[in-house]
């Protein structure tokens, strides 16, 4: 997987990395220079499996690693089969251990999640790893022989998340993440060739372990470096919606959901969104920050990093409807072309009353469905000329809806005035 107009234009790739400010720390500036703009080298890129779907956060790691495989290096997708069981110290409190077999099954979905995102053809094809194939075949005094003499308590106490945990307590359990995760790194050295590790930038102390645990053991040299947190403008948490994570999983998170979470990016935010996450060239991402600081209400960049996203995430018919709905909700398309699924996943998000047996009048559906307060307020708002069913303005406060209004058999779409909207459902 080459490409001769690689996204980052008259840049290296270590320069259009460094322009779209994916590199934070590195092992050695010049040392990743000359890997990453010399010939074809081989890296990899870990995923533990502490839920059954990756998220927004992940695709920082997801588009970083497709990146380095379209200017013509070899990416290893480790999936942590074994480091999944143990879990990477968090400062507030020990992990809950998942059962293997329950791991097992979150290894073979994010396998599948991440297939989309590289080319597993070519000189330079991705290959999936799985670390429980070295590590599960370990005794326990093979690990600690050969893998743990080579690592110094004091190094690793000095890990900062270690170091806000010895006072409530660490078990052993999660200390030695630190050690699997450099034997991930010489395995893979030695097994694939594998010279260059990346991550995110709360992965620094495990990589550099990685890098060092590799020397001690006479291979290498091999680099590392790490792309920085993904952050919030206002202080919330990137890849957070009021109804909890975005994730890849359609079944999770839906793509119109998923859609409308870069739609709603902060004008403050979304110029390094794109350049994080967008493959677009340096001269579009200027083009489009340029245009977004001179007319921010249209939301060009929003729109466009929206559309590229879903579209790598969950291909382009789902976009084609996300937009379709994006559209049609706000009365500047038609609701009779959304398929039932993206009609119900955009009404969700909007919020979604669900009724049975027989419909209100519209000023009832107006209440129920929380756009106005009560029966005066939405009376009101009909005679004013803000009430919409369908797309259709209604000016009648004794209007009633017909079953065969229903889209799809069993929905209503509700507006007040442009912007606020309902859905209703009718159960049987």
């Amino acid at each position: 997987m080459t490409d001769s107009n690689l996204p980052h234009g008259r840049d290296s790739l270590t320069e259009d990395l460094r322009w779209r400010g994916l590199i934070q720390d590195s092992t050695g500036p010049d040392e990743l220079r000359d890997l990453l703009d010399g010939g074809a080298a081989t890296f990899y890129v870990g995923f533990d499996p502490t839920a059954p779907s990756l998220h927004v956060g992940h695709l920082m790691q997801v588009t970083t690693a497709r990146r380095l495989q379209l200017a013509g290096h070899r990416p290893l997708l480790l999936v942590g089969g074994a480091t999944g069981q143990i879990g990477d110290p968090k400062e507030s409190a020990e992990r809950t251990l998942n059962p293997p077999e329950v791991v097992a099954g979150w290894v073979q979905r994010i396998r599948d999640q991440l297939a989309p995102f590289v080319s597993y053809t070519g000189q330079n094809a991705a290959q999936l790893v799985n670390n429980l194939e070295w590590t599960g075949e370990m005794s326990v005094v093979e690990f600690l022989r050969d893998v743990g003499k080579h690592f110094p308590v004091n190094k690793m106490l000095a890990r900062e998340v270690v170091r806000a945990r010895l006072e409530t307590g660490i078990s052993f359990t999660e200390f030695s993440y630190q050690l699997l995760q450099a034997n991930d790194f010489f395995e893979l050295h030695r097994r694939h060739g594998c010279q260059l590790q990346y991550g995110g930038s709360d992965q620094w102390g495990n990589i550099t372990a990685g890098v060092d645990y590799v020397r001690r053991r006479g291979a290498g040299p091999v680099q590392a470096f790490t792309t920085p947190l993904v952050t919030r403008s206002d202080g919330t948490k990137f890849g957070k919606t009021e109804g909890g994570a975005v994730w890849l999983d359609p079944e999770m998170t839906s793509p119109y959901a998923f859609y409308q979470f870069w739609v709603n990016a902060d004008d403050r935010d979304v110029t390094r969104y794109l350049r994080y996450f967008s493959f677009r060239s340096r001269e579009e991402l200027e083009a489009l920050e340029k245009e977004t600081a001179e007319r921010p209400a249209a939301r060009v960049a929003q729109r466009a990093l929206a559309e590229e996203l879903t579209t790598l995430v969950h291909g382009a018919e789902e976009t084609r409807q996300a937009v379709a709905a994006s559209q049609a909700l706000f009365g500047r398309g038609s609701l009779d072309e959304l398929a039932p699924e993206t009609l119900r996943a955009a009404l969700t998000e909007a919020g979604l009353v669900q009724l049975t047996g027989e419909l209100p009048d519209v000023a009832g559906l107006l209440r129920d469905s929380g756009l106005v307060g009560g029966l005066k307020e939405a009376r009101r708002v009909i005679t004013e000329g803000g009430a919409y069913v369908n797309n259709t303005r209604v000016t009648d406060v004794d209007a009633t809806v017909d079953r065969a209004d229903l889209l799809h058999g069993r929905y209503l779409v509700l507006r007040r005035g442009k912007r606020s909207f309902a859905g209703v459902e009718l159960r049987p």
